[in-house]
């Protein structure tokens, strides 16, 4: 899966197909932070292109190869750039580089709503009023017995029913009765 490409300070003499060409890489480095300890920016596109290479190949981080530096180094910079809104802002980059060249096009744009929660109405679920009312008197009932730490169908001055027990009910299977 590697292809024989040219040694970028210090890397390996292969590139796995994953990696970035110089432009694009020249777009992507401004949207990454250098702190005052660290990221260091020799290795800044080896931890990116390892981000890439997780997602795309849809491996676990400690699966990344080394060429692209300690998979927990990796694992913490993607969680760094996740937390500062590295990806959303170079998303917004993007677009605004594409719209420049008058390359988008947002009629292409949906939104999968299908775990989206819904009213009973809004389904075509109709009730007469005093079901929706008993409904709500008894979620209403529930909810009061559960804060009591009681359960809704236990009544005062019960027990619950014992559980019958066999002859040879012993959690080890040897009993008074085996044989």
């Amino acid at each position: 899966m590697c292809l024989r490409g040219t040694v970028w300070s210090g890397r390996p003499s292969y590139v796995t197909r994953v990696q970035l060409t110089d432009p694009e890489w020249d777009f992507i480095e401004p949207y990454l932070p250098i702190g005052e300890y660290g990221p260091y920016p020799e290795r800044l596109r080896q931890q990116f292109e390892g981000v890439i290479w997780r997602f795309k190949t849809g491996g676990q981080w400690r699966e990344i190869p080394a060429e692209f530096g300690a998979w927990s180094t990796v694992h913490n910079r993607f969680r760094q750039w996740r937390d500062a809104g590295v990806f959303e802002a170079l998303l917004e980059g993007l677009i605004a580089e594409a719209a420049k060249r008058g390359e988008v096009d947002l009629s292409l744009v949906s939104i999968d709503s299908t775990t989206a929660r819904a009213h009973h109405d809004a389904a075509g679920m109709h009730l007469d009023e005093d079901v929706v009312t008993a409904l709500e008197k008894a979620a209403a009932e529930e909810e009061k017995a559960r804060s009591k730490g009681a359960a809704a169908t236990n009544k005062p001055g019960r027990r619950p029913k014992a559980i019958p027990r066999g002859k040879n009910d012993d959690a080890s299977g040897v009993g008074a009765n085996s044989g």
